[in-house]
């Protein structure tokens, strides 16, 4: 059939990833070399190059976030369904464990009392871990507001935040909270993202920790 490429399955991903590669150069974009493996994955789950455009990276972000994760940090997600695309396997042979607390029956009690959003109780929930803790937020930007204000009262800190809930309400301005504080941040701005974002920014990070490992 025209037009069609007969590629083995072991072998779509690494050609998808050589398409990737050829397109920012047919656009003259040139990614920094720590942060081109994570945009390059965001670009290869959602095929929309803007996003070498708008993905923010504070100073040393993907080197702050692989040391979180070598160390044995959690992760976070606002969603069951970023938790389903991330690799438990290659997080959890580091002592990293994967939390989401927004279906939680207790979460939804206290959202309902309290007439705040699941997100935030989640993320309150998430601040009482006893552990370093990678926030991956893909969906809701009451989680990074929650996050922010639990900063702004010095009631806890983010050890890392990975910001990028999708949609209109809110979405650019929670961002942007995150992008003039001083926690490491990976930050998509404007209106897109999502949870197939959100992992595959965690699962990015993870990837690269084997490669670390072998310098």
């Amino acid at each position: 059939m025209n037009g069609i490429e007969y590629v083995l399955p072991a072998d779509i991903e690494n050609r998808s990833f050589q398409i990737i590669a050829s397109e920012l150069d047919e656009k003259g974009i040139v990614l920094p070399a720590d942060e081109k493996p994570v945009t390059m994955r965001v670009i290869h789950t959602t095929a929309d190059f803007e996003y070498a455009e708008t993905m923010c990276y504070s100073a040393g972000a993907v080197a702050a976030a692989r040391s979180l994760l070598f160390e044995g940090a959690d992760i976070v997600t606002d969603t069951n369904m970023a938790k389903a695309g991330i690799n438990k396997k290659t997080l959890a042979s580091y002592g990293g464990e994967l939390h989401c607390f927004m279906a939680d029956d207790d979460v939804a009690e206290e959202a309902h009392k309290r007439q705040v959003t699941r997100a935030c109780i989640s993320m309150e929930r998430a601040a009482a871990l006893n552990k370093k803790v990678i926030f991956a937020i893909g969906n809701a930007p009451t989680a990074l507001i929650s996050l922010y204000e639990m900063m702004e009262k010095g009631f806890y800190t983010p050890d890392f935040v990975i910001g990028v809930p999708v949609g209109f309400v809110n979405v650019v301005a929670a961002k942007e909270l995150f992008l003039k504080s001083n926690v490491p941040y990976i930050i998509n701005q404007g209106r897109k993202g999502g949870s197939g974002v959100a992992a595959a920014i965690c699962n990015a990070l993870l990837y690269g920790l084997t490669r670390r490992e072998e310098v």
